[in-house]
């Protein structure tokens, strides 16, 4: 069986998404310290004013911190301004309506932790994409694994740099142009289930 290592992701891009998909078993990094300005707690969407990145406030309790152990921060509403940018950009995308429930009580209900809180997003987009896969969290951190291909790096920014990307239909694609590398949601609002075809 092929199994893949990854960090955690907020609402992850597409090339994230595929390594998910065409892996039987997923490891998720959970003993690795936490790296600012990453997908790890943040994403990008494409709204009517373009691209816009999303960043869930996080806790510091010290300088290096375990990724399992850190806490999301409820100080700001940005639940509420999550889910009003994502649901702006993508109402009027063909799919919204049927996927707007699998998402929205991810913005009303509160996670301690990121790792946790990302995990169920995965798990939901999985369900989504009616695909079943086997996910575990690390018990250890190591720099290498034999056993495992490593693609913890696409959760860092500008991974998908060199990437070739397939361009789907884009609600705001008439003014932007197709615009690459943004979270999942923004195919499966817009495209559905063809997202796995990308």
């Amino acid at each position: 069986m092929d199994s893949v290592l990854l960090s955690t992701a907020y609402l992850p891009n597409i090339l994230y998404l595929k390594a998910v998909t065409s892996y039987d078993n997923i490891a998720i990094e959970s003993h690795e310290h936490f790296i600012k300005q990453t997908y790890r707690n943040r994403c990008e969407i494409l709204g009517a004013n373009g691209k816009q990145t999303l960043s869930i406030p996080l806790i510091k309790q010290a300088d290096k911190e375990i990724i399992s152990q850190k806490r999301i921060s409820y100080a700001e509403k940005w639940q509420k301004q999550h889910w009003r940018s994502i649901s702006s950009a993508y109402k009027n995308s063909p799919y919204f309506e049927y996927f707007e429930d699998d998402f929205k009580h991810f913005y009303e209900n509160q996670f301690e932790f990121l790792l946790d809180y990302n995990t169920q997003i995965l798990n939901t987009i999985l369900k989504i994409v009616r695909i079943k896969k086997s996910i575990q969290l690390t018990t250890e951190y190591q720099a290498q694994y034999k056993e495992l291909k490593d693609y913890r790096n696409l959760s860092n920014l500008k991974t998908e740099t060199f990437i070739q990307f397939k361009p789907y239909y884009q609600v705001f694609s008439d003014k932007h142009g197709f615009v690459p590398a943004l979270s999942c949601i923004d195919s499966l609002f817009n495209i559905g289930l063809d997202t796995l075809r990308l």
